[in-house]
């Protein structure tokens, strides 16, 4: 096994920003990104709030150089993905041995979609394009190969855990010697299936979410995408500017207990949790912010609080959730939530958890409500627990 894995670039889209600028502005501007729905053509418009990207795919096509008549995951992920290679900037790029792991849960849904409102309703019509890469593999084939990636790709898909998995199978690859970088991370569009879905199992708030408020009714969905540019220490040497930091820690767990709830004692999240402090060698306390899962339903926000209140009372870090901001993007939360983490050590910055009012009941810690800025932060724990208690956390730490 090789030494550390640095992080050498960050690229970001979401509700509340188009990169990673835009999105800092939005953070210390406590802005959120949710709002009625306007792009997704849904019987839910004016009923249920999202966190859209503020692109039409016509947009993101003129941004990215695709066609319009992409899957607007992909298209997401081109922006993000584009914007954190470019960031890392790495001197002989083409030399290197290099890999895309990317992560998704919708593949190209939305463009199926939109075949099967032709078809069903004459099934001599549709345009057989719509549904041709409906598979979450072929975004990441589309992305790789405007990056000019060809040495290695894979597709993870693993509910809501599935970039932050990305992440760290991208740096077991480099501590392997069998990549020398990888631009790891997830990206999910919204859909009609997906918004169905989530209302079906009625954990959806009418309202805009309030992530480990007593009173949380539900989660909003959002849209995006997150990538981070992973780089061997030999690479890191070569770069022209610092890096981030390093990702020292990451674990997975499954506890099996539901198809889409969590355990209530949290036994998953405690395990993933323990394991990435376990393999970063540091301890609870050494941990200076938790980005936590904080979806803001009941279940999930309850069953995190225990895990956190067993592994680290009674000590707590500040902490706070992420999606109060940018809703629940589902397979790409765990990358762009990883993009916020190393953000908040590189500008040493603590993001507010919006909208909080209560307490709740069963825990003894609050999430932080103000954006702080000038903190010391070393070591970041990020959070992504996904359904069938897949859950994964990864920490982030000053290099």
């Amino acid at each position: 096994m090789g030494s550390s894995v640095y992080i050498a670039g960050a690229g970001v889209i979401s509700g509340i920003g188009n990169n990673v600028a835009e999105h800092l502005r939005s953070f210390e501007q406590e802005e959120a990104g949710m709002d009625a729905i306007t792009m997704l053509n849904t019987i839910h418009k004016g009923e249920l709030p999202v966190a859209e990207v503020k692109l039409s795919n016509e947009e993101l096509a003129a941004m990215t150089g695709l066609s319009s008549n992409t899957s607007r995951t992909a298209l997401l992920s081109l922006v993000a993905a584009r914007e954190a290679l470019d960031d890392a900037a790495i001197p002989d790029f083409k030399s290197l041995r290099t890999g895309f792991v990317s992560a998704n849960t919708v593949g190209g849904m939305d463009k199926s979609e939109d075949f099967f409102v032709d078809f069903l309703a004459d099934n001599s019509k549709g345009k057989l394009r719509n549904v041709f890469d409906h598979e979450c593999g072929s975004k990441t084939e589309i992305v790789a190969d405007k990056l000019g990636i060809s040495d290695y790709m894979t597709t993870i898909s693993t509910a809501c855990s599935s970039s932050a998995n990305a992440i760290f199978y991208g740096a077991r690859l480099i501590k392997n010697d069998l990549l020398d970088v990888v631009i790891a991370g997830g990206t999910d569009a919204l859909t009609k299936f997906t918004l169905n879905g989530f209302n079906t199992l009625m954990i959806l708030d009418k309202q805009l979410c309030k992530p480990f408020d007593e009173h949380r009714e539900g989660l909003n969905l959002g849209e995006g995408a997150g990538y981070l540019v992973l780089v061997s220490e030999k690479v890191a040497k070569t770069l022209n500017k610092p890096v981030y930091c390093k990702l020292s820690g990451y674990n997975n767990s499954n506890d099996a207990y539901h198809q889409t709830a969590s355990s209530p004692d949290g036994t998953g999240s405690y395990l993933a949790m323990k394991g990435a402090l376990e393999k970063s060698g540091l301890k609870p306390a050494d941990i200076d912010y938790i980005n936590l899962h904080g979806t803001g339903t009941p279940n999930n926000d309850s069953a995190e609080g225990t895990a956190v209140k067993r592994l680290f009372d009674p000590h707590y870090p500040p902490m706070s959730s992420t999606k109060s901001y940018t809703g629940h993007t589902l397979g790409a939360s765990g990358g762009i939530e990883a993009v916020f983490s190393v953000l908040a050590i590189k500008h040493g910055i603590i993001y507010p958890n919006l909208r909080f009012e209560t307490q709740m009941s069963e825990l003894p810690f609050q999430p932080e409500t103000k954006f702080l800025k000038g903190q010391n932060i070393n070591h970041v724990m990020s959070n992504s627990f996904g359904f069938g208690g897949n859950c994964t956390s990864l920490i982030f730490s000053r290099a």
